[in-house]
C-alpha cells in the first residue's frame, strides 16, 4: 500500500455505542454516521479517509448469527481493495464469537479488522465509546514505514487494549474492562502512545486474501456440573442432528468419572461425532494425560481444545464443518493452530 493517506471503512452492525440520546423523549436511538465527525471531531485529526456503512437493519448483539457474519464477510470481500482498513461497531454481548468467527472466515487477512464497541452509548457524557472508536480508527489505519498494515488481523480493541480477536472474551457485564485475552497476551496498548507488541503480530503468508462463508452450525456445548445427569448428557452428545460437541470440563480438562457419562462419550465417539474439550477456567490449558479423569476422555475419543476459548471453539468449528462434509477432515484440522487461536 502507496498511498499518502490511509482509508478506513466503519460498518456499524448495531449496539450501544451507536447509540445517542433522543433530546425530544430522553430515549436512546441510533445516531447518522453520516455525521460521524460532527457526533467525534477528533477523528479529523487523524490523516485519514473515514467512511461509513450502516447494516440495516441494525442488529442487537443477542439476535447476532452466523447469518451476519457472512454478510459482514462479504462485505469487507467488497470494499477489501478500497480501504486499507476496517473497524466494526458492534455490541459488546456477542462480540467475542464474532471477532473469532471472522477470523476464520477472512483467509490470509492482509488488513485490520477491529471490533469495538462501548458500555456507554457514544453520547453520554461518561462514555467509553468515544476513546474506543477513535484509538479503534487510529489502529485500523495504522502502517508501517514500508506501506504495509501494521496489524493485519481481525482484533478487539476496548478500553485501551488490542486483543487478537479470537483470544478474546467478556469478562465484566458493566465495567469499562469489558474483555480480556487470558492466555495471550495484548498485540499493543494505548497510553501516550499506541504500543505495538510487533513479535506476537500475525503477518499474512503472501497468498491472496479469500473469504469463506460456508458454515455448518451443528455445533452444541455441555457444560460439565456437579450433579449433571445421564439424560441431559445423553440428549446433548447424543442428538441427532448434533455433528460436534464442545465440552466444558473442569480445570484441566476433568470429567466425571462415572461409568454412565463415559459410556455415552464412547457412544458419541463411536457414531463418528466431534468432541472438544475446552476448559471452564479463563485461564489455562486442556492436558487430558495430566489425571485419569482427563486421560478416560482422551481414550474416549475427545480431543484437545488446548487454551482456546468457547468462543473461538464454536467459530472455528462452524468454519471448519463447513469446508467438509467429512468429520475426520475436522479432526485433523480442530488441533492445529490456524489463525493464533491456540498455542501449539
Amino acid at each position: 500500500m502507496t498511498k499518502a493517506k490511509a482509508s478506513v471503512l466503519l460498518i456499524y452492525t448495531g449496539g450501544t455505542i451507536g447509540m445517542k440520546e433522543d433530546p425530544s423523549d430522553g430515549t436512546l436511538k441510533p445516531f447518522d454516521f453520516g455525521s460521524l465527525m460532527q457526533e467525534v471531531p477528533e477523528l479529523r485529526k487523524f490523516a485519514l479517509k473515514i467512511d461509513a456503512y450502516t447494516f440495516d437493519p441494525l442488529i442487537d448483539s443477542s439476535d447476532i448469527e452466523p447469518g451476519m457474519w457472512k454478510k459482514l464477510a462479504e462485505l469487507i470481500r467488497k470494499n477489501y481493495d478500497d480501504y486499507d482498513g476496517f473497524v466494526v461497531l458492534h455490541g459488546t454481548d456477542t462480540m467475542a464469537y464474532s471477532a473469532a468467527a471472522l477470523s476464520f472466515m477472512l483467509d490470509n487477512l492482509g488488513k485490520p479488522v477491529i471490533f469495538t464497541g462501548s458500555q456507554l452509548p457514544i453520547g453520554q457524557p461518561r462514555t467509553d465509546g468515544k476513546e474506543n472508536l477513535i484509538s479503534s480508527v487510529e489502529i485500523a489505519g495504522s502502517r508501517e514505514p514500508d506501506g504495509s498494515p501494521t496489524v493485519p488481523e481481525v482484533c478487539i480493541f476496548f478500553n485501551d487494549l488490542l486483543l487478537r480477536g479470537n483470544r478474546s472474551t467478556k469478562v465484566d457485564a458493566s465495567g469499562f474492562e469489558a474483555f480480556r485475552s487470558p492466555n495471550f497476551p495484548p498485540l499493543a496498548e494505548a497510553g501516550i502512545d499506541i504500543r505495538f507488541n510487533r513479535d506476537l503480530i500475525r503477518r499474512p503468508s503472501g497468498e491472496a486474501f479469500s473469504v469463506s462463508t460456508e458454515m455448518d452450525t451443528a455445533v452444541s456445548i455441555l457444560k460439565v456440573h456437579p450433579g449433571i445427569t445421564e439424560r441431559v448428557v445423553e440428549d446433548i452428545l447424543l442428538g441427532r442432528r448434533t455433528r460436534a460437541v464442545i465440552i466444558e470440563t473442569f480445570g484441566c480438562g476433568n470429567a466425571p468419572s462415572r461409568d454412565w457419562f463415559l459410556d455415552i462419550v464412547r457412544e458419541a465417539s463411536s457414531r463418528g461425532k466431534i468432541l472438544l474439550n475446552v476448559t471452564q477456567c479463563l485461564r489455562g490449558s486442556v492436558n487430558m494425560d495430566l489425571y485419569a479423569t482427563g486421560r478416560a476422555l482422551k481414550d474416549a475419543g475427545v480431543l484437545s481444545g488446548g487454551d482456546i476459548t468457547t468462543e473461538s471453539a464454536l467459530g472455528k468449528l462452524f468454519f471448519l464443518m463447513g469446508k467438509s462434509d467429512d468429520n475426520e477432515y475436522v479432526k485433523a484440522h480442530l488441533e492445529q493452530d490456524l489463525r493464533g487461536e491456540i498455542s501449539i
